[in-house]
């Protein structure tokens, strides 16, 4: 089978899904590989690695869409070419299918088998194809080192005759893959941490880290059966921002990553808690791809609200798009290798696997996925 890798087109996309040393793997599988000129360039692989890896190097996107069984992408295609696709293709990419209704039809009107990296599941057997979390781990180191760049205070504590520096204080709010990785990235950094979640049970892992864990009593909360937080009602929103006050207000960092799956991230830090802040205090809002956590934030922007700057930086991973590219690349490699039959020189997307049924959303002409397809279908 062959697999088509082509430079990413969507704006300020550095990654890239396949990088070298996965390449050699994937043809000593039985697979061979065709990449857009420039498809790793950004991203630090230059077009003579992939040849020396045994790629073949071809000029234009459209050649590589056309003749790829599998398209492999970090971003989802455009409605507008999927026509350059064959019917029967396979293609691999986030897809954001929740919001992207016209895309994923087009998909199936083409009969492509599309396969969205958003749609692993959260079980010990994908935790190797998980994209979503390999990529949030990444993020969440990107902003303890923006928001230590920004910061006009160092961030541990330092004793010299000159007198003693306190440390940097920060909060973080959200405690997943990302939420984590900030607190333990600060940690080593010398700061004072303190972190909240809505999920009590994170708890024991946010203390691990050194960090001290902010007790809010929201009532009933909870996760998800793929251990993502549970929607909050209006009014545990209000109960979580009244109880955040005090520490973002002595806070020298504010680290936010509260991110709804498929839906727009709450607003969890009001403009008059950024107000409340120290001048020199800097907010990190992990969540501005998807409407953000922060009042005020701006996509890929720094704004200063009475002298806090609130930092809007979308697509994290790409301020460290070499080693993102070397972990999607893997994810995208552990999802074909597992799936590979070896024999009939196919990928065998079984459809009564518990993976499969997940992340494949389009199928034979068809929305397949239970979950997408009720969504529009508005059940």
């Amino acid at each position: 089978m062959l697999i088509g890798v082509a430079k990413e087109t969507w704006p300020g996309e550095v990654r890239s899904a396949l990088v070298p040393a996965n390449a050699t793997k994937l043809i000593k599988s039985g697979f061979s590989i065709s990449m857009e000129s420039g498809a790793g360039q950004a991203a630090g692989f230059t077009d003579q690695q992939y040849t020396d890896a045994g790629v073949s190097i071809v000029s234009s996107r459209a050649e590589v869409m056309a003749a790829a069984d599998i398209f492999l992408a970090v971003r989802k295609p455009d409605t507008a070419e999927v026509d350059q696709l064959k019917s029967g293709a396979i293609s691999v990419s986030f897809l954001d299918p929740y919001n992207e209704k016209a895309l994923i039809e087009a998909l199936a009107a083409k009969g492509v088998t599309s396969i969205s990296m958003e749609m692993i599941p959260r079980s010990t057997r994908a935790q190797k194809m998980d994209a979503l979390s390999s990529q949030a781990n990444l993020a969440g180191y990107v902003t303890v080192v923006q928001a230590a760049y920004h910061s006009p205070k160092i961030m541990p504590m330092m004793m010299t005759p000159a007198g003693t520096i306190a440390p940097a204080r920060v909060f973080v709010i959200g405690a997943g893959v990302a939420g984590l990785q900030a607190i333990a990235t600060a940690k080593r950094l010398g700061a004072r941490v303190e972190a909240f979640d809505t999920r009590p049970v994170v708890a024991e892992q946010v203390q691990s880290l050194g960090a001290k864990f902010v007790e809010i009593d929201l009532g009933d909360v909870g996760q998800t059966e793929q251990g993502y937080a549970k929607e909050l009602t209006p009014e545990q929103l209000e109960l979580q921002r009244e109880g955040q006050k005090a520490v973002i207000a002595q806070s020298d960092v504010v680290i936010t990553t509260a991110q709804l799956f498929g839906r727009a991230a709450p607003v969890i830090v009001g403009r008059d808690m950024v107000e409340a802040m120290k001048p020199g205090s800097v907010v990190v809002d992990m969540a501005v791809e998807s409407g953000g956590n922060v009042e005020g934030s701006v996509m890929n922007e720094v704004v200063d609200i009475n002298g806090v700057k609130v930092i809007g930086q979308g697509n994290l991973p790409g301020e460290v798009a070499r080693n993102a590219s070397e972990m999607y690349s893997n994810n995208l490699v552990n999802l074909l290798q597992e799936f590979w039959d070896e024999e009939a020189k196919t990928l065998n997307l079984d459809p009564e696997d518990d993976i499969v049924r997940s992340c494949v959303i389009t199928r034979d002409g068809a929305v397949v996925n239970e979950t997408i397809k009720n969504i529009y279908s508005g059940g």
